[in-house]
Parts: C-alpha cells; sequence; structure tokens
C-alpha cells in the first residue's frame, strides 16, 4: 500500500502548497483519491509526480468542509468514471465562527445536486472493497468539539454545534495493522483510534494518517492529546495541515520517532 500527500500546506521543492489536503492512495489493484484539496492544485502536483488522476477507481470525501471538497469539480472534470463517497447526512450547511458573524466553509454550494449522479451515500460504516472500509463516528458528545472550535452547521434556520455526524474515517487492513486516514480528525484523533478498534476487534491499528486540528488549541490540548493517542498503543502517526507547528513539536516530543510530520510531495508506504 502506498500514499501520496498531493496537497498539503507545506510545500517541497516542485511540489506547491495550499490550506486544504489530498491523499492519492495505491491498495493492491485499487486506486484511491482521499479529499480534493481546497483547489485544483491537487492536479497539478498530481502531474508534477507522475500520478494520472483519470486512473482512480474512487474517491472519499473525508468531510463536508471547503478545503477538502473545493477541488472536486476539477476532479469530476478529470476524470469521468470515479465516484466519490459521502456520509448521507453531508449537506451544504456548515459554518465557523468568525468577529463578524458565521463564515460559511462547506463544500461548494450547488455541489450536491450537480454531481448528483457521480456522488455515493454512505451511511454509517461501509465496506468499499475488500481491506478498505469507511468508519463513521461512534463516539458521543462530538458537539462539544464543534463548540470548542467554534463550528456549526445550520439546521431548520438556527446555527448548532456540529456534531461531525458528516466525518468519516478511511481504513485500509494491512498485513502491519490497519490505517486510519481522517484529514482533519475533528472528533478527536484518541476517539478516531478507538472507534476503529471498536469496530474491528482483535485488529491491530497501525498508523493514523491526517491533520489533528490543533493550530488554534492550547498547548495543554495538544499535550493531551498526545498523551491519549499513546496510550492507545498505536505505532505510527502521520500528521500535517491543520495540526499546526507548535502542536507538531508537541506531539513529536512526545511521541517521539512514532511520529512524523508530512508535507505536500510526501510518499508513505504500508
Amino acid at each position: 500500500m502506498k500514499a501520496v500527500i498531493l496537497s498539503d500546506n507545506i510545500p517541497f521543492g516542485e511540489i506547491e502548497s495550499e490550506w486544504g489536503l489530498s491523499i492519492y492512495i495505491e491498495y493492491g489493484e485499487k486506486k484511491i483519491l482521499l479529499d480534493a484539496g481546497g483547489s485544483d492544485l491537487f492536479l497539478k502536483n498530481a502531474e508534477k509526480l507522475g500520478i494520472d488522476i483519470g486512473t482512480v477507481d474512487f474517491g472519499v470525501l473525508s468531510h463536508a468542509h471547503w478545503d477538502h471538497a473545493d477541488g472536486l469539480p476539477a476532479f469530476f472534470e478529470a476524470n469521468s468514471k470515479a465516484k466519490f463517497y459521502i456520509q448521507k447526512c453531508c449537506r451544504e450547511n456548515c459554518y465557523s465562527d468568525k468577529e463578524d458573524g458565521k463564515e460559511y466553509i462547506g463544500i461548494p454550494k450547488g455541489l450536491l445536486e450537480k454531481y448528483e449522479d457521480r456522488l455515493e451515500l454512505a451511511e454509517g460504516d461501509c465496506e468499499l472493497c475488500e481491506g478498505v472500509y469507511i468508519v463513521a463516528h461512534k463516539t458521543d458528545g462530538l458537539e462539544k468539539c464543534g463548540l470548542r472550535s467554534g463550528m456549526y452547521v445550520e439546521k431548520c434556520g438556527e446555527y448548532v454545534p456540529d456534531d461531525f455526524s458528516h466525518e468519516q474515517s478511511l481504513v485500509f487492513d494491512t498485513n502491519k495493522g490497519l490505517v486510519i486516514f481522517n484529514s482533519c480528525s475533528h472528533g478527536g484523533a484518541d476517539n478516531i483510534i478507538r472507534e476503529v478498534s471498536g469496530t474491528f476487534p482483535g485488529k491491530v491499528i497501525y498508523a493514523i494518517v491526517g491533520g489533528f486540528h490543533l493550530f488554534d488549541k492550547t498547548d495543554e490540548e495538544a499535550e493531551e492529546l498526545a498523551e491519549n493517542i499513546k496510550k492507545t498503543g498505536i505505532c505510527r502517526v502521520y500528521t500535517g495541515h491543520c495540526t499546526g507547528d507548535k502542536a507538531m513539536y508537541i506531539i513529536k516530543n512526545c511521541l517521539g520517532d512514532m511520529a512524523e510530520q508530512f508535507h505536500a510531495g510526501l510518499e508513505m508506504e504500508f
């Protein structure tokens, strides 16, 4: 299994960066795209890396935020066949607190209708193909995470704290154990590891790959998360995007060599 970061906050050589995340994954004969970043940059970087997006078999949207979904129209133009899996509850209704009110941070308006034939609706957990799974959140009270991050969803004309029911993990069964991809881990990376562990009892969780959304959190919160991740017994952590430089330093200090910063162009093998 191989995964390549196509879009991330950190550039590498000729591979450019943006605030967003997109990951290309080869698993056996399957070619998969997790998220499409905040623009068509993932396409440009894929071309530089010799990756043909037109050959992707299917995609997965980790959650309904613009910096993971705004590149979707470009993907559908570049690839005429692949479906993208989203959670059934995914809507164009995500907002964030700003000084002058709520700011829309969701997927492109009109995308769900325009590309209805290219979207597959997953309800909870789902097996996409042999060894590849979507795992939905199962932890209660995640609206507290939304409230802490100032993230809301609009329902019936009211803004309520986001419980991230639109967020999903992409999980692969490898010979080293399960590898989890969750692009922003809004529901808590430690919670996500426990959710996947509970979904696949008896399976080793080898690695988690994704942002941990700590850039706006305190040092104490970053330390607590790092300690909680350590307690799960996971072997490897690859993080970037919304984790933040200061939190990355704290995570490395706690987890040592088991934690690695990812960047655009990074290739990981499992």
